[in-house]
């Protein structure tokens, strides 16, 4: 099968490393998405294991497309959708990009629908209907130019959504998002892991879940519904995770500080929802206050970022407090701060060893390596 994987934009090449281990090759990284190819059980394997992904689409079809004519005509030869989607069940149709004479999205996703229920009304004189809660089928247009890619989707929900987050701090990282700014620090469960303010805890949640490896199995995929669906293979990946026992490391400590008290709760609630309250200690205190004695590991921090540098005599003040404390009490650590305002990180007075580029709800930031002298 052909697949793309959307990926956070700044860990296309985490999301690749992931595939290539779980069994995908032919691996091609764009811009936030990573093509591969792969069979059935690593396709399973990768939902349940991914890390990092948001979805999967599977290319069914690529043809040339000019506009509503050639769009129709070739969405109707792309499968034998009478037996991909019965009258009786629904879909529905996304469309991203757009070409000279396709300029809307929402005109072109009718002209999707319009190919394959006119399909099924004249074999059947019946029609599936159009649904998007929960479609038995998820299709996918994607317009280049003159080139139309039609897939489909695999799951109705994004896959960063892991279940234990319903209540979130101010401005949360997104659960892929965190667990690959942790995969990228190489972090493992044998040396310490600090973040400095909290927040939701999907920093520390997500190192942990990096760690442990469990799987997230949700209760339904829309592959499922796929008419080559392999019921046995994914039967087996089920299993193969049910009986393999996670490795659980010996784990060094896993520590956060949040200073807002409403904020510490919903965190520690969602350490809680994870099942990590065995790894995972948090305290609502300023991380100023801090003191641990244990050898040298990681210490994270995703502090507020601004608006404009001068606008706020505060961050500059919180920047130079990060600061001061960590070569005063952590030395021989490494320190990585997610920034999306590179005018306030010079108020650390530390050097920067390493410099990666993210995006964090559109800011365009960097996850900076410091090493603590």
């Amino acid at each position: 099968m052909n697949i793309v994987a959307s990926s956070p934009e700044g860990l296309e090449k985490v999301l690749a490393k992931e595939i290539s281990n779980y069994g995908g090759n032919n691996i091609v990284i764009s811009k936030r998405c990573v093509s591969f190819q792969c069979n059935e059980d690593t396709l399973y394997k990768l939902h349940f294991f991914s890390k990092i992904a948001f979805r999967f689409y599977r290319e069914i079809s690529r043809f040339e497309c000019f506009d509503k004519k050639s769009l129709y005509k070739g969405v109707q030869s792309a499968c034998d959708w009478l037996k991909w989607i019965p009258f009786d069940k629904t879909f529905c149709v996304y469309v991203t990009g757009k070409n000279s004479n396709l300029r809307h999205s929402h005109f072109t996703a009718l002209q999707v629908k319009n190919a394959i229920i006119d399909l099924q009304q004249a074999s059947f004189g019946k029609r599936s209907n159009i649904c998007v809660i929960n479609p038995f089928l998820i299709i996918h247009l994607h317009l280049q130019e003159n080139l139309a890619v039609l897939s489909l989707q695999s799951t109705v929900e994004s896959l960063h959504k892991r279940g234990y987050r319903p209540a979130l701090g101010n401005a949360p990282l997104k659960e892929n998002l965190a667990a690959g700014l942790i995969k990228i620090t190489e972090w493992d469960s044998s040396k310490p892991l600090i973040d400095l303010m909290c927040g939701s805890g999907s920093l520390l949640i997500e190192g942990v879940s990096n760690s442990l490896n469990i799987p997230n199995i949700q209760k339904n995929y829309l592959f499922e519904n796929w008419l080559d669906f392999n019921k046995n293979i994914f039967n087996q990946e089920i299993l193969k995770t049910k009986n393999t026992i996670p490795v659980k490391p010996n784990f060094e400590k896993v520590i956060g500080c949040e200073i807002d008290k409403e904020v510490f709760l919903q965190a520690k609630n969602n350490i809680s929802l994870a099942g990590y309250s065995d790894y995972v200690e948090i305290f609502n205190m300023d991380f100023h206050n801090l003191r641990i004695d244990c050898k040298p590991g990681i210490i994270v921090c995703n502090p507020p970022y601004g608006k404009k540098i001068g606008a706020d005599n505060d961050l500059i003040e919180l920047y130079l407090k990060i600061g001061s404390f960590l070569k005063h009490n952590f030395s021989g650590w490494e320190f990585w701060l997610l920034s999306g305002n590179s005018s306030l990180t010079k108020y650390l007075k530390m050097k920067a060893s390493l410099k990666v580029p993210v995006s964090n709800g559109g800011i365009d930031c960097r996850w900076i390596k410091y090493l603590i002298r």
